[in-house]
């Protein structure tokens, strides 16, 4: 199956698109007829089908082929095409899924209840009152009763649309389930087993009914999150030209970015934006997954979806309707539903073997023994005997019944309506997984390393000491400290900076700034190179900050070259970072002015992550942080996380993520996507937080918690364990029971209903009832102590 996206932005020119809702295309096999059909359309360029959303996006050449040709290749394969949507409706921007149909009063489900009633008469006249079951005709096959009569009805009004389809899966050579079935059908009708051809034709038609229905039960996930953004958007425009803006709905599509939208208590907000005028508590759940309304007020933040609980609000639109976070969380669940696991493929490759296999075996069944016994034959294996007879008709309705077996459906979709499931789960509950990969290998994650400042911890710094040095005072530490952390994006240099406005002191004129990466800045300030970072910056510029000794100062071959006592500060800065404080020194390559210490909180939240984790057998957890030891001993103490690595540069964290891996195997990093971007593509599944409202993170991270807390990773790891757990035990349970009924064919023990009721149906509903269970996982449970 061709799964490649198309982005009608880069078409060529001349090159069109049309998308087009296939709610009949729920399988894997499916998909593959669809695609051998369009295949031989002279035109097409690329495809994207997706069984799971029941869409198929063809891109084409506009001059080869139309839309029309699409559709009738698709049709062609058997498959009806519900609706459709071009280029010129700006198909690819936005992920879209097959309307819920009328499954149950459907035309295939009408011949469905035909054909039952019809094969309930037959079987009644045949095994309860057989009195009124009078021959009607004679054939070459023998008298044809009432009975008969009544099978072949049934057969002919359920096993029509199977043989139809079976017949387009022969003219697109592809050897699914509906060749068998066909097949099946008509040799079992041919040679007169009425009771076994009306029986498969009825049967087998619920079972699609019934798997059908399943797969609109799983798309029902991503129809939940398409719906949360109201179509409609109430804006303040001036439609008549007057100069008078008034309140004008609009379709949230036609919105555009600047436009004053107005949102009252209990409206779904239509799009991403800034509000300007009103404060309300805005029930954000559906994008961040936070279990609390969160007010909002003048420059708050509010996204496409969220429900607004109280107040009046004005926006600023700041995203259109098809670029909100909503938006592209839709597309990027759209997109992991499309890519194929390690196990998918696996399974695939499995199924390309299995079914030619299986159909050999049903037609060595079905002619071998016939040829090889006379009479009958008895074989005996540890004291048990069964008498096998040489009749053809029976080895006959046996290889009909293997044929029934080899049907991979169950195995084929063991894999992807899990994961349909478990990543439509988790994007409901705030945390957007993006691919059914990255599932898997959260699943099998056997460590998990997370980064300290804004993850672990608040991320809000704020200066809690200022220690003057050599003569100078706290206003002279903040001026230049201030002035040199006015030109850095680090978290530390907003404290420093609010602390110096709260102090009203005007930062100095900076030239030749420049950032020591991991280290701290420099800057020219009055024609001097001043300093302000780590104490291990200064120990690299020759200050000895080991021993709290007066007068050791900065050193040159041994030789004291300036007398700066740093003995306090060097007693304060062991101090402060046993309290898990960061220190930040300033001064010249020659001059120490002082220290600063820097707090930041501990997220409540992440103590009670990390005890889940630890619950669930997750071990051990690391934080990398480039914070001192100090302070990295106590988060991690306070916290009850298992190891540390303090003092890391980018680039180290990067090799302590690969220690990690060779340690342990399997290894999650977790952080705000950004600042640790190294770190998080080193690791096998990246992790970004807080990614809601920001495009890098939602981008570059493999799994993003829209919430800016860790306190849905527990969720997160349960939902993946289960995840893997549910699809191993779809593949299994699927393919063990096929084996079973395989092994009980020769011997009689299994018969085309119970082929058909266990085999295909039972085990297809099976494996779908089982991915669903991930649906009902919700973060509660993991969000108290």
């Amino acid at each position: 199956m061709t799964e490649s996206r198309i982005d009608d932005e880069e078409f060529e020119d001349g090159e069109s698109s049309v998308q087009l809702s296939v709610p009949e295309m729920d399988c894997p096999s499916c998909a593959g007829k669809v695609e051998n059909a369009l295949g031989r359309v002279d035109g097409v360029e690329s495809l994207d089908l997706r069984p799971t959303a029941g869409t198929a996006t063809v891109a084409y050449d506009g001059e080869r082929a139309s839309d029309d040709d699409i559709v009738t290749a698709v049709e062609g394969a058997g498959y009806e095409v519900a609706s459709r949507s071009s280029s010129d409706d700006q198909v690819g921007e936005e992920t879209t899924v097959s309307e819920s149909s009328a499954i149950w009063t459907s035309p295939r489900a009408i011949k469905t209840w035909i054909g039952g009633a019809f094969l309930l008469v037959g079987l009644v006249l045949t095994f309860v009152v057989t009195g009124p079951n009078v021959s009607l005709v004679s054939t070459p096959l023998g008298p044809l009763t009432i009975a008969d009569a009544a099978l072949l009805v049934a057969t002919a009004v359920s096993g029509l649309p199977v043989v139809r389809s079976g017949y387009y899966s022969a003219r697109n050579v592809s050897l699914d389930i509906d060749l068998l079935m066909g097949t099946a059908i008509i040799a079992a009708t041919g040679i007169g087993l009425y009771i076994e051809a009306a029986t498969l034709a009825v049967l087998f038609s619920v079972a699609e009914l019934l798997e059908r229905y399943a797969m609109d039960q799983t798309r029902d996930s991503l129809r939940e999150l398409m719906e949360l953004s109201p179509e409609e958007a109430t804006v303040l425009r001036d439609p008549d030209g007057s100069g008078e803006t008034r309140e004008v709905v609009v379709p949230a599509d036609d919105v555009r970015i600047g436009e004053r939208v107005v949102v009252r208590p209990g409206e779904k907000i239509p799009v991403d934006g800034t509000v300007l005028e009103g404060s309300s508590s805005v029930d954000q759940s559906p994008i961040t997954g936070e279990s609390v309304p969160v007010d909002k007020t003048d420059g708050d933040e509010v996204f496409a979806g969220s429900l607004n609980e109280e107040g009046y609000l004005e926006l600023e639109t700041e995203q259109e309707a098809g670029e909100t976070t909503l938006a592209r969380i839709i597309d990027l669940v759209g997109d992991a539903q499309a890519k194929q696991t390690e196990r998918e493929q696996f399974v695939d490759r499995f199924a390309s073997y299995y079914t030619p296999a299986v159909v050999v075996l049903a037609l060595l069944t079905a002619f071998l023994p016939p040829l090889l016994i006379d009479g009958t034959a008895t074989v005996g294996v540890a004291g048990i005997s069964h008498t096998f007879t040489g009749a053809s008709m029976t080895w006959f309705v046996r290889g009909l019944t293997l044929l029934v077996i080899a049907c991979p459906c169950a195995f084929v979709i063991s894999t992807p309506v899990s994961v349909a499931s478990g990543v439509t789960s988790a994007a409901r509950n705030g945390v957007l997984i993006k691919g059914g990969n990255h599932l898997e290998t959260m699943g099998d994650a056997d460590a998990i390393a997370f980064d300290k400042t804004g993850t672990l911890t608040a991320g809000e710094l704020a200066v809690t000491d200022v220690i003057p040095l050599d003569g100078s005072d706290e206003r002279d530490v903040l001026a230049r400290a201030g002035a040199l952390e006015g030109r850095s994006e680090h978290p530390i240099a907003d404290a420093v900076l609010d602390r110096a406005e709260s102090e009203g002191i005007d930062p100095d004129d900076v030239a030749g700034f420049e950032s020591l990466t991991g280290r701290g800045v420099r800057g020219d300030i009055d024609g001097t190179a001043y300093y302000a970072g780590k104490p291990g910056l200064f120990e690299e510029l020759g200050f000895d900050l080991t021993s709290p000794t007066p007068g050791s100062g900065r050193t040159d071959g041994g030789v004291a070259a300036i007398e700066t006592d740093v003995a306090p500060l060097a007693d304060r800065i062991a101090d402060l970072q046993a309290d898990g404080k960061t220190v930040i020194l300033v001064g010249t390559a020659d001059r120490l002015l002082g220290g600063i210490g820097i707090a930041d909180e501990i997220r409540p939240e992440a103590k009670t992550a990390i005890q889940n984790l630890q619950r669930l057998g997750v071990a051990p957890l690391v934080m990398l942080t480039g914070d001192n030891e100090g302070t990295a001993r106590a988060v991690a103490a306070e916290l009850g996380i298992d190891e540390y690595r303090a003092e890391l540069l980018p680039e180290q964290k990067v090799d302590a993520v690969e220690s990690l891996q060779a340690e342990h195997g399997t290894v999650a990093m977790v952080g705000d996507g950004i600042n640790d971007a190294p770190a998080l593509a080193t690791a096998d599944v990246g992790i970004a937080m807080g990614a809601a409202g920001t495009d890098t993170a939602i981008e570059t991270a493999d799994i993003a918690l829209m919430g800016d807390n860790v306190e849905k990773l527990p969720y997160l790891y349960a939902l993946s364990h289960k995840g893997n757990a549910v699809i191993r035990q779809n593949i299994w349970a699927s393919l063990g029971v096929k084996a079973l009924l395989a092994l009980g064919v020769p011997f009689g023990y299994v018969s085309v209903a119970v082929a058909v009721v266990v085999g295909d149906m039972g085990m297809s509903l099976g494996v779908t009832g089982n991915a669903m269970r991930l649906s009902r996982m919700t973060p509660e449970r993991f969000l108290k102590e």
